[in-house]
């Protein structure tokens, strides 16, 4: 893997982060790389709370990978404190180098650090990959997710 650092993310980091949330068929219908002004104002709000981490995988001082972590704290499991993983994107030219494993290894320490008892993801549905990709690092399909846009 070389040098690589993972590090909280920066305003100057955004245009790499919402690049890689963009390059990819659903990413590209959501998502607005020419306009960083809501992203921006999004790091503002996460980077103020103590229970979200919006981490950067650099190396060479170039962004190749990005993930939220979220710790939420929770009254089922007797108590028990949860991390929820999103937004992971690894740069199209380092997908297959293990980076992915190597961020989401870093959520989970991170969430041991922090007392978590579980770590959860969510995938849409049609990354197949991405699903094979979770559960050979041992996440398991256990749950049915549902969404509701406002």
């Amino acid at each position: 893997m070389g040098d690589l650092e993972i590090r909280n993310a920066f305003a100057d980091d955004l245009p790499a982060i919402v690049g890689m949330l963009a390059d990819d068929l659903l990413g590209a219908q959501r998502e607005s790389p020419d306009d960083l002004t809501p992203y921006l104002a999004a790091l503002e709000r996460l980077a103020a709370d103590p229970n979200q981490h919006v981490v950067v995988a650099v190396r060479e001082g170039r962004v190749i990978g990005t993930l939220q972590l979220t710790i939420v704290p929770g009254l089922s499991h007797q108590g028990a404190t949860r991390a929820l993983i999103e937004a992971v994107r690894i740069h199209a030219d380092e997908r297959g180098s293990g980076l992915g494993s190597r961020l989401i290894e870093w959520a989970i320490d991170t969430s041991r650090r922090l007392d978590c008892r579980m770590v959860q993801l969510t995938s849409d549905k049609s990354r197949t990959d991405a699903h094979r990709f979770y559960e050979r690092l041992g996440f398991t399909a256990s749950h049915e997710g549902f969404k509701l846009r406002l």
